[in-house]
């Protein structure tokens, strides 16, 4: 006797459970914000181009694994690329020891670009 015929309801159908990648997005999602709101990143002597591959991937990750997870497109990519400009504003007027860079708000948003080319490539249908 399964769970349907008992009358009880599977986490599928409470909507707990959708996809691994829900899980997948919430790690991503917190490892995001911590990259970008620690108060001191080590990073000592001149940045170089690895920062920029880093924030692209901030975002591309994020956005690829919410869209896999299923997620509305238009309630996970405009909050990321409205996050892109909005978290170089916060390092660099709220964050001690962070400085705000407009080419890394260039990046992130290339990175959600690239997150959602990896989950249509992925086979994600985009329904917004």
């Amino acid at each position: 006797m399964g769970a349907q015929e008992l009358g009880e309801t599977t986490t599928e159908q409470r909507g707990v459970v959708r996809s691994p990648w829900l899980w997948v997005f919430l790690v991503l999602v917190v490892a995001h914000l911590c990259a970008l709101y620690w108060p001191r990143i080590g990073v000592e002597g001149p940045v170089t181009w690895t920062d920029k591959v880093v924030h692209v991937l901030l975002f591309a990750l994020p956005a690829a694994a919410g869209l896999l997870a299923s997620l509305r497109p238009a309630y996970l990519l405009v909050p990321l690329a409205l996050h892109a400009p909005l978290s170089e504003l916060v390092q660099h007027f709220l964050l001690p020891n962070r400085s705000g860079d407009p080419w890394d708000a260039v990046a992130d948003l290339s990175g959600v670009v690239v997150g959602v080319t990896i989950a249509v490539v992925g086979g994600t249908r985009l329904r917004w």
